[in-house]
């Protein structure tokens, strides 16, 4: 047989799978109804189990992880295809439905909110961004963020959470584990940083940078080109600005932003020290209690997922079926457990609808942890 003859043959296969898909999800159909009328659950492990083990014995060896991984993709439209029949219940959407009655039109004008680290800090900048004349209340440490949100010290706080060049803030991603709140809003910021100094100081006699360990990467070929010259690592740039201002050192420098300069009297010795012009950092905004405010489109859940092979890319299918943007996925260790993960997505979507509402019911149900972050827009 020729390449159009095969061809042939392939269209008329793809024409009866087509035709036995169509009839599968008919009779899924029936079957959430049954679901519906008697309580049971859009899940069920054990059956899903048989059919695997039944198909895959029907078919050579070196086709059983190909039927797998086609089963598994049928399970997962199957499932989503029942969830938009069955509509259930759950604390999740109770609360979520709560916030959206509770909610205002507009975030505040001008809230009380936390920033880490002192003034010309990039979150003082970010937080302007969001808020129009917010009152910032400053704390050392991204902990002390968390704790002011959650003991309604104020109301909202602005944390870095990514940088494009460098990669997740992972002591933030840490912390969300320990922390009840809500994401409400989130900001994008181009970082140019700036190398800054006391009075006369040369390049040439710079021995020692101050400044945080995100910036220190984001600069990393600059700082390489110096030569032998200390790095020490501060708690955000802004700190490192005041920290050299107070000095008095011409042969120290600050990795910061060219609005600490002013703030703090020093020089700026050079600017766009970055690694790339197209260097950002994403913050969010979190509150203490869900906030869900008209036009969110970005939503953030955090779960952990069943360690055995094939589980992530089981609930990735599920996205996928209803069309939904999967834009950040990021792992970290559980501690003390035995390579065990917790995992971080923030998908395009809203609550207000009702497949991408079924779907987090349904995570919600099935993973042995999760937690709704939040439904908000990007400024």
């Amino acid at each position: 047989m020729n390449i159009d003859q095969l061809r042939k043959e392939i269209d008329k296969t793809d024409d009866e799978l087509v035709r036995l898909f169509n009839k599968r999800m008919n009779t899924v159909l029936e079957i959430a109804k049954y679901k519906e009328s008697t309580g049971m659950g859009v899940l069920d492990n054990s059956r899903e189990k048989n059919i695997v083990d039944r198909v895959t014995g029907e078919v050579p060896e070196d086709m059983a992880n190909y039927v797998k991984i086609l089963f598994s993709t049928l399970f997962s439209l199957s499932r989503s295809y029942q969830r938009s029949y069955i509509e259930r219940k759950t604390e999740l959407s109770k609360q979520i439905e709560a916030a959206l009655q509770k909610t205002p039109e507009k975030l505040p004008k001008s809230p009380k909110v936390a920033c880490q680290g002192v003034p010309g800090a990039y979150s003082q900048i970010a937080c302007g961004k969001i808020f129009r004349s917010p009152e910032i209340n400053y704390f050392s440490g991204f902990r002390g963020v968390f704790d002011a949100v959650e003991k309604g010290i104020c109301d909202y706080g602005i944390l870095p959470i990514e940088n494009s060049s460098y990669g997740s803030v992972v002591n933030v991603y840490d912390l969300m584990r320990e922390y009840r709140f809500s994401i409400v809003s989130s900001t994008k910021l181009k970082i140019e940083h700036c190398l800054l100094t006391n009075g006369n100081a040369e390049l040439s006699g710079i021995r020692e940078i101050f400044s945080h360990e995100q910036a220190i990467g984001q600069c990393g070929r600059f700082i390489d080109s110096l030569g032998d010259v200390k790095v020490t690592v501060c708690e955000n740039t802004a700190a490192a600005a005041k920290l050299v201002a107070d000095s008095k050192r011409t042969d120290a420098a600050a990795i910061s932003s060219a609005e600490c300069a002013g703030i703090y009297g020093l020089r700026v010795l050079k600017k766009g020290i970055q690694n790339t012009d197209n260097n950002y950092t994403r913050f969010i905004c979190i509150a203490k209690n869900p906030e869900i405010y008209p036009g969110a489109n970005n939503i953030s859940f955090m779960m952990t997922i069943p360690h055995r092979p094939g589980s992530l890319f089981e609930f990735m299918s599920e996205f996928a079926a209803l069309g939904l943007n999967l834009t950040k996925l990021e792992s970290r260790p559980i501690a003390g457990s035995d390579f065990e993960f917790m995992f971080y997505f923030v998908l395009e979507g809203s609550v207000l609808s009702k497949d991408v509402m079924s779907l987090l019911n349904d995570l919600y149900s099935r993973a042995g942890y999760f937690v709704f972050l939040g439904n908000y827009t990007e400024k």
